[in-house]
């Protein structure tokens, strides 16, 4: 499993500038940054090289935010892939809360990176279904 830091930003002008100028203060590296919005605010949800050093950052400049695990599963870089993977996951009969894609620069492949109800068991699931799971993502 992989870390991601969820922030709580207001909805207006500047708010994600603000936040990476925090990160960029703090020698924090941004590798996915995915937003959703509603009229007021949006959580911003990240994968970054030291979750520790951003969430602190971040708290320290008054944003709400925590640090969760989500999964992070490999899959093919091929039309059909991430289908496949939701069909797999389908079949055990597995809840996802949210899903979203990066890449990882290293093996450049696609990662589906999953937030479920029972994570090891999921990524134990997937394990055995012949997905490959990080523990980082560069």
């Amino acid at each position: 499993m992989i870390r991601q830091l969820s922030i709580f930003a207001e909805n207006k002008k500047g708010a994600m500038n603000r936040i990476t100028q925090i990160l960029f203060d703090a020698g924090v590296n941004m590798n996915t940054l995915i937003t959703n919005d509603s009229a007021e605010y949006g959580i911003v949800r990240m994968l970054v090289s030291d979750t520790d050093k951003a969430e602190m950052a971040l708290r320290d400049k008054g944003y709400m935010c925590h640090s969760e695990s989500v999964i992070a599963a490999e899959i093919g870089d091929e039309c059909g892939s991430l289908n496949r993977l939701l069909g797999i996951i389908a079949d055990g009969n597995i809840n996802v809360d949210y899903i979203y894609v990066t890449y990882n620069t290293l093996s450049r492949l696609p990662v589906a990176i999953l937030r479920t109800s029972d994570l090891m068991e999921v990524q134990e699931f997937l394990q055995s279904r012949g997905y490959k799971t990080l523990s980082r993502i560069d």
